[in-house]
């Protein structure tokens, strides 16, 4: 018996996402009875006429509105795809969203979504740190296209900034900002709302830039942008959302108006995540607020170990954040939990950081978050190691800092791993 499929109530009762994600968007009757969706995984789609496959082509090419109750067909896996189309109806439920868009990675995600919006001329305002691909296409790439990147310190107020921006990028247009909050790796926090209102002032008449936000340090669980300012929100789906570490995916989300373009231009970049991608991640959805909320409270007390361990200069911790500190409203206001992401100083430097990874036995030394086992890196000379000296040092990243994503196993576990990792230091 076939059902209503995107229903997300009983009776009265408004149905969280963590419950919606076990059948959200997806009607069984259409497959066979599988109770699970299966894996579309076919290149193209067979029109049951001419005239149908005219109509799903006039839709999907922008040539006409679809009518009253009309769906857009099923026509190419470049396009569309039910494993895709499940899972963004899934996606948007987290952060309150009216379309998504899957991708094949992270980077995928934000460079199509930029690449949307910004044209020869225009200039890009974006947080610093950045991860640090996204920082290499801003820096190296845009500019071979006459685009200019100009950074906005994150940990601090943007309003101070705002009469040297407009002296830099003068009559140029703002094309778009983007945000990465908390920042990558330091854990400071950007005020969303604030850049965002800081963006319209420095608009030219009618082109409004557009505020993405880089949304993975937190995931939807624990951080919503869209509430904040936001008119899109990105993540590296690679992290929390797949949370296995077995896939490689990106998703941007927002209002149908603002991700017509960027899903149009995914369509002809080909930047599209694939059915078996999709199929993958609506599996890890079903178990998101399980894993993320495990892993932050084994964080926290991970954060508390090293705060007390005299080999540790310094925890960069969002859950560490005092009524004292310069960005503590901005995180009661904009973030809904502290997140399973920490940084850490050795003291000793790069040599005593590295004596460190290498000692680790359960918290594995690679790059990458948001898995279900603890990670560690070194952002200077890894996920960094691109961004100029000058820069990391500006930015926060020092030569004794380790980044931990924790995962979840026991956290007494990991604290008498990470003892025995600090006692070689």
């Amino acid at each position: 018996m076939s059902h209503d499929s995107k229903a997300t109530r009983i009776g009265e009762r408004v149905l969280r996402p963590e419950s919606l994600m076990m059948g959200f968007g997806y009607d069984p009757v259409l497959s066979e009875g599988a109770l699970k969706c299966p894996i579309f995984q076919t290149s193209t789609f067979v029109f049951e006429s001419a005239e149908e496959g005219k109509a799903f082509f006039q839709v999907a090419y922008g040539l006409r509105e679809p009518g009253a109750g009309e769906i857009p067909g099923l026509i190419y896996s470049r396009l569309n795809n039910p494993d895709l189309e499940v899972l963004e109806d899934r996606l948007c439920l987290w952060d309150a969203a009216e379309s998504a868009a899957v991708f094949a990675s992270g980077m995928a995600a934000v460079t199509t979504s930029l690449l949307a919006f910004v044209r020869p001329g225009d200039v890009v305002l974006h947080s610093t740190p950045l991860y640090g691909g996204s920082d290499h296409f801003l820096r190296h790439v845009l500019p071979t296209w006459n685009i200019e990147a100009i950074g906005i310190p994150a940990g601090e107020r943007p309003e101070p900034l705002e009469a040297s921006l407009r002296e830099r990028i003068g009559t140029r247009a703002v094309a778009a900002v983007l945000l990465e909050t908390p920042a990558n790796p330091t854990n400071a926090l950007v005020d969303i709302a604030a850049v965002a209102a800081l963006a319209r002032r420095l608009a030219v008449p009618d082109r409004r830039p557009v505020v993405l936000v880089d949304n993975t340090f937190l995931g939807p669980l624990w951080q919503r942008p869209l509430q904040h300012g936001a008119d899109v929100v990105i993540y590296s789906a690679t992290k929390f959302i797949g949370g296995h570490s077995d896939t490689i995916a990106g998703a941007a989300l927002g209002s149908a108006e603002v991700m017509a373009p960027i899903r149009g231009l995914r369509t002809f970049l080909g930047t599209m995540a694939s059915p078996w991608t999709g199929w993958l991640l609506m599996r890890s959805l079903e178990t998101l607020k399980m894993r993320m909320t495990a892993a932050m409270k084994n964080a926290r007390h991970v954060a508390r170990f090293l705060n007390e361990h005299p080999r540790v200069e310094r925890v960069h911790y969002l859950g560490d954040l005092s009524s004292d500190h310069p960005m503590f409203d901005v995180y009661q206001r904009q973030c809904l939990g502290p997140g399973s992401l920490i940084a850490f100083e050795v003291k000793g430097g790069e040599a005593a950081a590295f004596r460190v990874l290498n000692a680790m036995r359960l918290v594995r030394l690679a790059v990458s978050l948001g898995g279900t086992e603890s990670l560690a890196e070194h952002p200077a000379t890894m996920t960094h190691a691109d961004v100029p000296y000058d820069q990391q040092q500006r930015f926060g990243i020092t030569a004794g800092m380790i980044r931990l994503s924790v995962g979840v196993e026991h956290y007494d576990d990991l604290i008498a791993d990470l003892a025995n990792a600090l006692d070689a230091a």
